[in-house]
């Protein structure tokens, strides 16, 4: 089956940024055979007059069990906010973080994301199989998922942030994380589901945590995450602790390399930047989560030049209410022209970001990013059609300098999942429902 999307302005995110005016693009069962202007034949026709198509956005960084304590520490910061909510967190179980991922997965498809990768560190002794509860989400929503097993194992009496109740074992942590590789990774080129390894932050987890997961990714062939840099909160105690800063510490332990994607790495010196773009170490830049927590803004302009991999992330949607991936195509635009002027990116750059950018972080650009022949056939057509972005000439920038416009279609590897700004494998009154029993159960 030929499926032909056409009559559409398309922008590809390719290296050479190919776009065309009024283009076609050709998918054949999961994945795309062709791009370029002008009509072709197909079994399929599907007209996108007054769309712009551009490659599913992806999303490096989340956390998907946050959508049930949305709202709370509204006014903290980070450490403030994340003493408020352990304790809550501590009460998850399977069925409040399948309910709460569900939810997320689904605001993520309806703002063009095709790609999640959801950090998991929160493992209560009696809250069930966490990992196994993200993937029947990440199916039933129809989304692909980079599932990140993470842990902590340095609680509050051993100096680190999290109650002594919410910490694992090192060794229990270590294990766990093999077994869900084990279990759920998919090596293949078109997979649904992967796993990394990310021990949540050096504030949280201890020095053999860190260097046992880094051997455990590398024996195993798997991605490193994990929370750097974030304030300046953490940079102080990574001073008065190791005598370093975070991006030091990570370095010291092996934790920079190309296998390697960090959140957030908002305060870098200018060396650590050099540093991250020679060892081509990635970084999930989370703008509204930053600006909601005040954390300061990331260095993205100089990471890029650099050579560093940048991509998008959401956050946990308790430090992001919205939790919507197109806008952050937005905040990204705006934070680095706060902080390095008008010129400092470009909404070309915030799309390649968005996509290309993040497939780059999780190791996936062979397979994803760009609209290309022979790519997974992950795409989103933005509806521009109507008032908001009538008189625009520049579909692109309608769409990072406007109001996320409302999907006409979202594919991944060529299966609907959004269609007219609906979603479509799951239905979204249930959804609310679910989420709404599983935020009064947890509180």
């Amino acid at each position: 089956m030929r499926t032909v999307l056409q009559n559409a302005a398309i922008a590809t995110v390719d290296a050479e940024g190919t776009e065309y005016r009024d283009g076609h693009v050709v998918i054949e069962d999961e994945r795309i055979v062709a791009v370029g202007e002008g009509r072709a034949e197909g079994d399929v026709h599907l007209d996108a007059t007054g769309c712009l198509v551009t490659p599913g956005l992806v999303n490096t960084h989340h956390h998907l069990y946050q959508w049930a304590t949305r709202g709370l520490a509204a006014d903290s910061t980070l450490f403030q906010w994340l003493v408020e909510l352990y304790p809550v967190w501590g009460r998850l179980d399977a069925r409040v973080t399948h309910a709460a991922a569900s939810a997320g997965l689904a605001r993520l498809a309806l703002t063009g994301c095709t790609t999640v990768a959801d950090h998991h560190y929160v493992f209560p002794r009696q809250g069930g199989d966490q990992v196994e509860a993200l993937v029947e989400a990440t199916n039933r929503i129809g989304v692909r998922a980079q599932l990140v097993r993470g842990s902590m194992d340095r609680g509050a009496s051993d100096g680190g942030l999290p109650p002594d109740n919410l910490v694992e074992d090192t060794e229990a942590a270590l294990l766990g994380t093999e077994r869900a590789i084990d279990a759920h990774h998919d090596p293949s080129p078109n997979a649904r589901i992967r796993i990394s390894v990310g021990p949540c932050s050096p504030f949280t987890v201890t020095e053999k945590l860190m260097t046992g997961a880094a051997e455990l990714a590398r024996r195993k062939g798997v991605r490193l995450h994990t929370h750097l840099a974030e304030t300046l909160d953490e940079e102080q105690q990574c001073l008065a602790e190791f005598g370093c800063t975070p991006a030091e510490y990570a370095d010291k332990l092996g934790w920079l390399g190309a296998d390697v994607w960090m959140a957030h790495s908002v305060h870098l010196a200018p060396t650590a930047v050099r540093r991250f773009g020679a060892t081509r170490t990635g970084v999930a830049h989370c703008p509204t989560s930053n600006g909601r927590l005040g954390t300061g803004i990331a260095p993205v302009r100089d990471l890029l030049d650099a050579g560093a991999p940048v991509g998008l992330g959401v956050d946990g949607a308790a430090s992001n209410e919205s939790a919507g991936l197109g806008e952050e195509l937005h905040q990204a635009l705006l934070q680095a022209r706060q902080r390095g002027g008008p010129t400092a990116l470009t909404v070309r750059e915030a799309l390649r970001i968005g996509t290309m950018g993040g497939a780059r972080c999780l190791g996936r650009e062979d397979e994803l990013g760009s609209l290309e022949p022979g790519k997974l056939a992950d795409l989103a057509v933005w509806d521009l059609n109507g008032l908001l972005y009538a008189g625009i000439e520049d579909p692109v920038a309608a769409l990072v300098l406007g109001a996320t416009p409302p999907l006409k279609l979202l594919l991944v590897g060529g299966e609907t999942v959004v269609t007219d700004g609906r979603l479509r494998t799951a239905d979204e009154q249930v959804l609310a429902g679910e989420l709404t029993t599983a935020a009064r159960r947890l509180r």
